[in-house]
């Protein structure tokens, strides 16, 4: 065995544990889940092979379209919100000397805290009757059970756990700015909102991209907190896609369905972050 042999050998040898790690909890899933929906099981008797019966009934079933639509329109009030404030936050932490490791420890407790225990306080926040909320506003208003306010409620809950996960990457973010090039920019006369729109957000694409391409994957996988707070009412109006594969699964016992839902999601989720992925590509600079 020559000398670049036991280099290409050594060099598998060292990645092998990675490969495993990515084959056993990556690929192998989304294999296990294609042939499921492949299948009709009822989670008791025997798989038989259904062919493509599960994937014709899916994608003509109108309430996993509507789940669909619910779970975008989430996307746009979440993630747009999470990151403006969790860049807002990020900045005042970048300038507060004093407390601000045990500020950034604040901000991430809601994110490291259970989703249902965080919908469960939210369910007493927005009570009609007693809740903390309305008793700030000094009226009554059904937050949860009305259905125009359930899922901006629900969104708001949810900017509310993630806040602190996405200030404390755009932390890191701006911490890594040199100082030099931010001194250079001052004395060209970039302060303010210039110096932020010219200077900081530009190197900050890196950290925008996978805020953002992290932020909408949460969103489709949010399961927890919509179970605690609405179970997908009122009038499913908050039925997102995990509280429908959910159901399908095992409400209907029909994880064939389920299977095929989760593949979709997979589908519209890789779309949106390659898309993601070649808005920044040729604008992201990622040596500063």
């Amino acid at each position: 065995m020559n000398r670049s042999v036991r280099r290409i050998a050594t060099s598998y040898a060292l990645l092998l544990p990675s490969l495993l790690g990515i084959g056993c909890f990556l690929l192998l899933p989304i294999v296990i889940v294609l042939w499921l929906s492949l299948h009709s099981w009822n989670l008791l008797g025997p798989i038989e092979f259904s062919g493509v019966d599960n994937w014709r009934a899916v994608l003509t079933d109108r309430q996993f379209g509507h789940s669909l639509l619910v779970t975008l329109a989430l996307t746009a009030l979440v993630v747009p919100a999470q990151t403006v404030l969790g860049f807002t936050v990020a900045a005042l932490l970048t300038r507060r000397a004093r407390g601000g490791a045990a500020l950034r420890v604040v901000y991430a407790l809601p994110w490291m805290c259970a989703p249902v225990a965080v919908g469960v306080l939210w369910q007493w926040v927005f009570a009609p009757t007693g809740g903390a909320l309305n008793a700030v506003l000094g009226r009554r208003v059904e937050w949860l059970s009305e259905p125009a306010l359930a899922l901006p409620a629900v969104a708001l809950v949810i900017v509310w756990m993630n806040l602190g996960y996405v200030a404390l990457f755009f932390f890191a973010g701006l911490r890594a700015i040199p100082g030099e090039l931010l001194d250079a920019g001052a004395l060209d006369g970039a302060t303010g909102w210039r110096r932020t729109r010219w200077l900081v957000l530009p190197l900050l694409r890196p950290t925008m991209f996978f805020v953002l391409a992290t932020g909408v994957l949460s969103v489709f996988q949010t399961f927890d907190a919509v179970y605690a707070l609405t179970r997908g009412g009122p009038d499913h109006r908050t039925d997102v896609v995990a509280m429908r594969m959910y159901s399908e699964a095992f409400d209907a016992a029909r994880p064939g369905r389920a299977a095929v839902m989760a593949m979709v999601v997979f589908a519209v989720v890789l779309l949106i972050t390659l898309a993601q992925q070649r808005y920044f590509r040729d604008r992201t600079e990622y040596e500063y």
